[in-house]
């Protein structure tokens, strides 16, 4: 066989093998990338269940403690934020942690007032919402997970040729100040608290 012909086979195949890495590695950065916005979706529907949940714990509050209008406004306030959206994940993480400081304080108040922690109302909207402070927190795993593994894609030689050749963008982690433990404590000395969270 002819060695031009020999060398245009190899050149052949090398070229063939080249443009089918490149693909399956598009392929893989768009997987990664869907990967990321489904989990982030999951997380949303978590924060969304969480903003229904606040306006009856408020009102729930409000029945027992209504001088407490400071309390009550920065968590409305602090609600509309997270709930109205943000540009960028990292602002959306900023209103959430100053959300869940707001929570906090309002359960801070609420344990002055022992009728309002024997209140069946109350005892249920605890407990959905720190139900829901898991949920949370575990979508958040979830998330920052497969951003951890799309942003190692991006990063490693010679897949980040690829991704930045096809204009794929560092994914944003969503992080929250402390850990699940630093989510409000429902725990009103009920009986050891059935609806704490586990630390």
């Amino acid at each position: 066989m002819d060695p031009i012909m020999i060398t245009l086979v190899i050149v052949g195949v090398l070229l063939v093998a080249v443009v089918l890495w490149f693909i399956a590695t598009y392929n893989a950065f768009v997987r990664l990338r869907n990967l990321v916005e489904e989990a982030w979706r999951q997380v949303d529907v978590e924060l969304h269940r969480r903003y229904d949940l606040i306006p009856n714990l408020v009102e729930t509050v409000k029945g027992y403690a209504s001088h407490e209008r400071g309390v009550f406004e920065e968590v409305t306030l602090a609600r509309a934020a997270a709930a109205g959206g943000a540009p960028t994940r990292e602002q959306q993480a900023a209103n959430e942690n100053a959300l869940t400081a707001a929570i906090g304080r309002l359960f801070a108040v609420a344990e002055a007032y022992p009728d309002l922690k024997a209140n069946a109302n109350f005892q249920a909207l605890q407990a959905e919402l720190t139900n829901t402070e898991d949920r949370i927190a575990a979508g958040r795993r979830y998330y920052n997970a497969n951003v951890r593994q799309f942003n190692t894609k991006l990063e490693t030689f010679p897949a980040s040729i690829v991704g930045n050749m096809t204009g794929f963008r560092r994914a944003t982690y969503f992080e929250a100040e402390g850990t699940s433990r630093d989510v409000p404590r429902v725990d009103f000395g009920q009986g050891g608290g059935s609806g704490a969270p586990r630390p």
